[in-house]
């Protein structure tokens, strides 16, 4: 197990990152994972890192505020603040989020009060988003297992976080004996995949499934479908997600209609919100239901301004490695590279003709792009998901039937 975390690692710091010398390192984490971002932390020094800030979290102690505290009071506390995040980003240090999910622990606490404190954070590390955003801050989400987050997937399972930490490194192909060249190549194949959608510029997407979708949304003139692969001003190619299957583009916020349902449950602030559907009407949130998680569900849609229009759309197979492990693993990493999502909240400048020198309140002003300081993935794909895009001439091409690209986008 060892050996294998140690080849995580390396895959992640050299050719997720591409870390170097004398580069500032961020490390955010669950502070149960210390003995994990330790083993990061020894191979950082040996490739020349000399600053590395460490950001554990402890979701218990989070938890524990909440239930005790007032937001007032709760805003003096560092668990929110996030202004080490933009001292970081400006010192041009590599970002790495180590994802760990305790899904059910925040069912608890008031929406209210989770709303207020996320917005405070978001608040906080502006600067850092700013950069982001820019193409300026190398940055990197991979997960790391708990135990408490393992044995909810697995809870028959007498090793819960061992059997987690083997579907990743499966996902991840770390077993395999060249998994960057093995990532070198999908990473390729996507991007050919978006180099298709590309050259098409569709107007509009359309959305329809057995399971009530039925959603319409434009795209904006010279938008850019990306893979996860982004290229930084200073030249360097980061990729953002590990692992990654999708291809995705920011929509015209201004255009989404209809309604979607939800394919997969999604945990969000410790909560878990599932069965649930979202209808728009001139791009915005309308209307929402839950069978799971309503109240949170409306939270999160009203959570800061622009909260309620869409940042992000985005195409993964129904067969694509994720799916197919037959897994659902309630951290929003793992289950968006297993279907087709949207994203409210927050859009990408780099899916936009020179997005990534252009001021925000531009870029929704004259392309529609949604400015927001909050993004929430959230996933509408499943086995019979049918998605045509719309040409400026009018012309119907299918892009996915029953769940997949069509053979001109495979």
């Amino acid at each position: 197990m060892k050996e294998l975390q140690e080849k995580y690692i390396e895959v992640i710091l050299e050719s997720c990152l591409k870390l170097e010398k004398n580069q500032p390192l961020f490390i955010s984490y669950d502070v149960e994972r210390r003995d994990f971002v330790r083993m990061v932390a020894k191979k950082a020094y040996e490739m020349g890192i000399k600053d590395i800030y460490f950001d554990s979290s402890d979701p218990y102690l989070k938890h524990d505020a909440l239930k005790n505290l007032e937001v007032e009071e709760l805003k003096k506390l560092d668990f929110w603040n996030k202004e080490i995040w933009n001292i970081y980003a400006k010192k041009n240090a590599a970002f790495l989020m180590l994802a760990s999910e305790t899904p059910g622990l925040m069912k608890d606490i008031d929406s209210k009060k989770l709303t207020e404190m996320a917005k405070y954070s978001l608040e906080t590390r502006r600067e850092f988003d700013d950069l982001r955003d820019k193409a300026k801050v190398a940055w990197c989400i991979a997960a790391v297992p708990t135990n408490d987050w393992a044995k909810v997937l697995f809870p028959d399972n007498e090793k819960p976080e061992e059997e987690l930490w083997n579907k990743i490194f499966d996902i991840c192909s770390i077993k395999e004996k060249d998994p960057v060249a093995i990532w070198n190549e999908k990473i390729k194949k996507l991007q050919s995949r978006a180099n298709k959608l590309n050259e098409y510029q569709f107007k509009t997407l359309r959305y329809k499934s057995s399971n009530g979708t039925d959603f319409t949304i434009d795209l904006p003139e010279n938008h850019i479908w990306a893979s996860g692969r982004e290229k930084l001003l200073n030249g360097k190619e980061v990729l953002v997600n590990f692992p990654t299957e999708e291809v995705f583009t920011s929509p015209d916020c201004l255009t989404a209609e209809g309604i979607v349902y939800s394919s997969k449950p999604l945990s969000y602030q410790g909560n878990i919100i599932d069965e649930f559907n979202i209808k728009f009407e001139k791009g915005k949130v309308t209307e929402v239901h839950a069978k799971k998680g309503e109240e949170i569900l409306k939270s999160m849609v009203n959570i800061c301004e622009n909260s309620n229009m869409l940042g992000e759309v985005a195409l993964v197979p129904y067969d694509s490695p994720i799916s197919n492990a037959n897994q659902i693993f309630l951290e929003t990493l793992f289950d968006e590279n297993a279907a087709c999502h949207l994203a409210l909240g927050d859009s990408f400048p780099e899916c936009i003709k020179d997005g990534p020198c252009t001021d925000k309140n531009i870029l929704l002003e004259k392309n529609h792009l949604n400015k927001c300081d909050s993004h929430v993935d959230f996933m509408i794909g499943n086995k019979d998901m049918n998605i045509t895009g719309i040409t400026k001439t009018g012309k119907n091409v299918p892009i996915f039937k029953n769940g997949n690209f069509t053979e001109e986008f495979n």
